[in-house]
């Protein structure tokens, strides 16, 4: 096509008017933000693409490289061609790997409609122009100055003629020449080398220390002589009473021409740190998901007749957290990990009484019955997605507001792109690599770098959140010994070693590649649907690395059991209410005591019930000391009966009464004897109950009726909870269906705003609803219904929301016109009011 055919863009709007549709869609799914909601022409695409806050999003989403072309290019000439990019980029001398990786970076910028026109012209759009060239207020990250013609817009007539002659220029009639060829002498190589060939020493040393930035300096009124040489030539411009800078054309020649000290073409390579066995990491991890879910379980357990109260402002207090840090035998921020992990996967909540405390959900029990495999499985995937990040309870807000954990104020919207990448990062190392943190941070840090300064020490969110992801990841059991595992890698939707391996071997041969050479994981986090898919895979690889549960204990003469591996569900929650946890580890040790055979007791069972379970459980024979204790503490069970007066003890031997009268310890409780075989306390039946039970007695409950009440343990449950919703970073990226729709109504919209009209005395202005009286509006829509041509309208709906369309008329009956709108590229009734006026389109 010649040039006449296609000419080059005038503007952003014609740039992406000359688009196709597949680059379109590249646009909206880069930039999701510009579809929402879908603008209603091109021009109106356009508009927002160089919104600041629009652009300054897509500039934070770019990596190094690409962001440091885009810096150059603002402090290029507009329009810049791709040889001046070029230069500024690689420097006179050169640089291959800068010239290589360049037309990926302006391609990349075009396709985010943050550059247009074609390599002859580059332009940046306006807003990032703003953004990225340099001023005293906001300095470039190049570290380059304002131009010679920016430095000297103020600068008197006469002050610039001084300047130009003391660079050994000719005199000329006006400031603006003199500025060009002062320019020009600058940008001149050769020249330049001349001129500063003259200057003293000392006047060197003061541009070495501008050159890489800042470039603004401090002088005093009377300047030393190195200073005033720099000032008379104007290679340092006063920009303000006692501060000068180096124009950007004198700095680009002390630096070769660079715009950056170092351009970083390619990203920093991800090494493994140390290689460990794909079996040895596979069972490492195996072992950690195993204890992820018995912590997770312990956690729920220990809530399980209702937790912590809910803070006034929400969330968790600091002695709550540190009370089950010390029930689960970890460190306050893995504590605060697991109670955030089990709220975001739905297992706990609030519970939403007036009293609120947390407790478990009805979801918990549900998840219970699943298989281990399927439980951890649920937990990574929530994991994996979840917005909540647990690294910053114990920080401040920014109202300087602590962060509890179960808190408002937690939610980050970058946390699940942060771990999909680098666990991505993890997956594309061989099998069994685990590579050193800084090198994963470095990675991060090219592919989003910062824009504008951090305090000193501190590190960015993005760092901490990659430093968390790889400690979660590795008590999660997701990565073992640093490196991803199997299952882990099925959880990204990445091929495993093994799978890898076949498709190399099934492949042609000039298709062969090293494993770890291959995509190793999804770029992009997966959808809903892959997701589903991905958890149930690595359910199905982890399911046989974890242990078996087993359905026997060892029972030892002092009063212990030892179960070797993990229990069954009914074994284990019997014993737990029979024994006491001593230990944990590889193996339980639980303990038997008086106190834990009674609350067994106290939970409905008798002695023969628990002497048939202990058999039936029992690898060894039981024990004689378990047996007597059993015995023993059932003999005295419930020969004591306790109710409520308030409350009262009744015994049929009062020879017992008579000892707890006479027991000092039994002061406090304030009891009376009311017959010989009952006393009578004002204290509440518990408190009875707990206060003859510490003086070495075994009390029961009784109802009114006076049967034995049987305590079993009670399960709090809050109501029917949902999950909490993760916070999503912008607009979610549109799927194939909303880019179709969004691009066909962007296109009829933009036929509507840009179809040429024919010429009337009263034609509108570009812009502007066509406006015609009823009678003429209607003969027209009569007459175009006559020979198939397409009218332009404006029309105002019910909302009163004015839009301008082309559709083309079929009928007119009733007040209706019946039309194929080409806008919405469907048939459509109008009312004839609502058409503010109709012109006819050029042919």
């Amino acid at each position: 096509m010649s040039p006449e055919a296609n000419p080059a863009p005038r503007s952003l709007a014609e740039s992406l008017r000359m688009r196709d549709d597949a680059s379109l869609a590249a646009l909206l799914r880069s930039r999701p933000d510009l579809i929402t909601p879908v603008p209603t022409d091109l021009t109106q695409l356009a508009t927002r693409a160089g919104t600041r806050a629009s652009v300054l999003r897509a500039l934070e989403r770019l990596d190094r490289f690409t962001l440091q072309t885009a810096e150059a290019l603002a402090v290029a000439p507009d329009p810049a061609s791709h040889g001046t990019l070029l230069g500024l980029m690689a420097g006179d001398a050169g640089d291959a790997a800068v010239a290589a990786a360049l037309p990926r970076a302006v391609a990349v910028l075009r396709e985010q409609a943050l550059v247009w026109g074609d390599d002859d012209r580059l332009r940046l759009v306006r807003t990032a122009q703003e953004v990225l060239a340099p001023s005293a207020q906001h300095p470039s990250p190049t570290g380059l100055g304002p131009s010679v013609q920016e430095a000297t817009s103020g600068m008197s007539p006469g002050r610039i003629q001084e300047i130009v002659a003391c660079a050994g220029l000719p005199s000329t009639h006006d400031s603006v020449s003199a500025v060009t060829a002062l320019t020009a002498l600058f940008a001149d190589r050769r020249k330049m080398a001349k001129l500063l060939a003259q200057a003293p020493e000392a006047s060197r040393e003061v541009l070495s220390r501008l050159v890489w930035g800042p470039p603004y300096g401090q002088v005093t009124p009377e300047p030393a002589a190195h200073l005033r040489w720099l000032l008379d030539r104007g290679l340092l411009l006063p920009t303000a009473p006692g501060t000068v800078v180096l124009p950007r054309e004198v700095a680009l020649h002390l630096r070769e021409g660079r715009a950056h000290r170092a351009p970083e073409p390619r990203p920093p390579a991800v090494e493994p740190a140390a290689t460990h066995g794909a079996q040895v990491v596979d069972a490492t991890a195996a072992g950690q998901a195993y204890t992820a879910l018995a912590t997770v379980e312990e956690l729920l357990k220990d809530w399980d007749e209702g937790g912590p109260a809910v803070l006034r402002a929400g969330g968790l207090s600091v002695r709550d957290l540190k009370r089950t840090a010390v029930a689960l035998d970890v460190s306050e921020p893995v504590a605060a990990f697991w109670i955030e992990l089990a709220y975001a996967a739905g297992l706990l909540a609030s519970d939403g009484e007036a009293d609120e405390r947390y407790a478990a959900t009805p979801a918990h029990d549900e998840w219970l019955e699943q298989p281990p495999a399927e439980r951890w499985a649920r937990l990574a995937q929530t994991w994996l997605t979840a917005t909540r990040t647990p690294g910053l309870i114990g920080g401040r807000d920014a109202k300087d507001r602590t962060l509890s954990a179960l808190g408002p104020g937690l939610d980050r919207s970058a946390a699940p792109e942060v771990r999909h990448r680098v666990l991505a990062l993890l997956a594309g190392l061989p099998a069994g690599a685990a590579p050193a943190a800084e090198a994963i941070l470095a990675r991060l840090r090219w592919e989003r770098p910062l824009r504008g300064p951090r305090p000193d020490g501190e590190e960015d969110l993005r760092s901490r959140l990659a430093r968390w992801t790889l400690a979660e990841a590795e008590l999660l059991g997701i990565t073992g010994r640093g490196a991803l595992s199997a299952h882990g890698r099925a959880m990204l939707g990445a091929a495993t070693a093994e799978q890898a391996a076949a498709g190399a071997e099934s492949s042609g041969p000039g298709d062969k590649l090293p494993v770890h050479h291959r995509p190793a994981a999804p770029a992009e986090p997966l959808t809903a649907a892959e997701q589903v898919v991905a958890t149930g895979a690595a359910a199905r690889l982890l399911a046989p690395l974890l242990p078996e549960p087993l359905d026997h204990v060892l029972l030892q003469a002092d009063l212990t059991a030892v179960a070797p591996g993990p229990l069954r569900r009914p074994l284990a929650d019997t014993l737990g209410v029979l024994a006491d946890v001593e230990s944990k580890g590889g193996a339980t040790v639980y303990r038997f005591t008086p106190a834990s055979v009674r609350r067994a007791l106290d939970a409905g069972r008798t002695a023969a019930d628990l002497h048939a379970f202990l058999t039936a459980h029992s690898r060894t024979p039981v024990p004689q000391p378990l047996a007597y204790l059993i015995d023993d503490v059932a003999r005295r069970h419930g020969h004591l009966r306790v109710g409520a007066a308030s409350a009262y003890v009744r015994c049929d031997d009062d020879a017992l009464l008579n000892e707890i009268l006479a027991d000092k310890r039994s002061a406090a409780l304030r009891l009376r004897r009311l017959a010989p075989t009952v006393l009578a306390t004002q204290a509440d039946p518990a408190a009875l109950l707990e206060g003859l039970r510490a003086m070495g007695y075994a009390p029961a409950a009784e109802s009114a009726e006076g049967d034995v009440l049987i305590a079993r343990a009670h399960a709090h449950r809050t109501p029917q909870r949902t999950a909490p919703e993760p916070v999503p970073d912008g607009p979610p990226p549109p799927d194939a269906t909303l880019l179709s729709a969004a691009i066909r109504a962007i296109r009829a919209g933009d036929l509507a705003a840009t179809a040429p009209r024919k010429t009337t005395g009263a034609a509108p202005a570009r812009g502007d609803l066509p406006r015609t009286g009823s009678a003429e509006t209607l003969a027209t829509v009569q007459a175009a219904v006559l020979t198939g041509e397409a009218l332009w309208i404006g029309y105002v709906n019910a909302e009163g929301s004015a839009s301008q369309r082309v559709i083309a008329p079929i009928r007119v009956e009733g007040g209706f016109v019946t039309a194929y709108d080409h806008t919405a590229d469907e048939v459509r009734t109008y009312p004839l009011h609502r058409i503010t006026g109709v012109a006819e389109l050029e042919e």
